[in-house]
C-alpha cells in the first residue's frame, strides 16, 4: 500500500512539473547570418545578397517538448537586378550581366512567422535537438517599387542549450523563403486559345544563426 501512495505522490508531482514547464513563457533575441540566393525572371535575374538578419520572438510551450512562437526578423541586404541580354525600343542591346539598378539595390526583407518547435528529450536535459517550421508574411522592400506583402515560411534545425539560469541559447540553421507573382506565362490551350497563368518567383536562403532566451516562468 506504502509503494502505491509513492506511485501516486511521483506521478501527480511529475504531472505538475510537466505543467509548470509546459506553461513556459520565452522572449528570444535572434541574430544570424544568412546566405545569399538567385531568382530568375524571363528576361532577367536578381540575387538577395547575403547580410545579417536579426529579430525577436514571444515562445510560448504547450506541452513539456513543443512550443508556438510569433517571432519577427529583418534582413538588410542588397538586391541587384541584371539583365540576361535585351534590345530596347532604341536598338542598342544591353549585354547579358549588366545591372540595371546599379546604385539603387538597397532594400530589406521582414519576415512574420508562426513557428512550432518540437524539442527532443527530457526537460532536464540541458542539451535538446529540436525541429520546427513556420509559416506567414514576408514584407519586402525595394527602392523602386515601395513595399509588398508576401507568403513566407521557414524550416529549421539545431539545439537548445539550457543553464541554471532563466537564460539559455539556441544555436540552429534555417532555411527561409518568399514567393512572390512577378507576372504572367501564356500557354496555349486547343480549346480556349492562349490562357494567362500567373508567374511565382521564389527565394530560397539558407542561414546560420543563434538565438538569447529568457525563460519569465524562472
Amino acid at each position: 500500500m506504502k509503494k502505491y501512495h509513492l506511485l501516486v505522490a511521483v506521478f501527480f508531482f511529475s504531472l505538475a512539473m510537466s505543467a509548470q514547464s509546459a506553461q513556459s513563457f520565452l522572449l528570444n533575441l535572434y541574430g544570424g547570418y544568412t546566405f545569399s540566393d538567385r531568382v530568375d525572371f524571363d528576361s532577367s535575374y536578381g540575387k538577395v545578397e547575403d547580410g545579417f538578419e536579426y529579430g525577436l520572438g514571444l515562445e510560448y510551450f504547450i506541452m513539456d517538448n513543443a512550443s508556438v512562437e510569433l517571432k519577427y526578423n529583418r534582413l538588410d541586404t542588397s538586391m541587384p537586378l541584371y539583365t540576361k541580354g535585351t534590345i530596347p525600343n532604341n536598338g542598342n542591346p544591353i549585354p547579358p550581366g549588366t545591372q540595371v539598378n546599379a546604385g539603387d539595390d538597397k532594400g530589406a526583407i521582414n519576415y512574420i512567422l508562426a513557428d512550432y518547435t518540437y524539442y527532443f528529450g527530457s526537460s532536464s536535459q540541458k542539451a535538446l535537438p529540436f525541429l520546427g517550421a513556420g509559416l506567414g508574411v514576408a514584407i519586402l522592400e525595394t527602392p523602386k517599387s515601395g513595399s509588398g506583402t508576401y507568403f513566407a515560411w521557414e524550416i529549421k534545425g539545431g539545439v537548445k542549450v539550457k543553464t541554471n539560469s532563466p537564460l539559455s541559447i539556441n544555436l540552429h540553421a534555417y532555411l527561409q523563403s518568399m514567393s512572390a507573382a512577378v507576372g504572367y506565362d501564356y500557354y496555349w490551350d486547343y480549346y480556349w486559345g492562349p490562357v494567362a497563368v500567373t508567374d511565382y518567383a521564389s527565394t530560397f536562403q539558407f542561414g546560420l544563426g543563434a538565438s538569447l532566451s529568457y525563460d519569465f516562468s524562472k
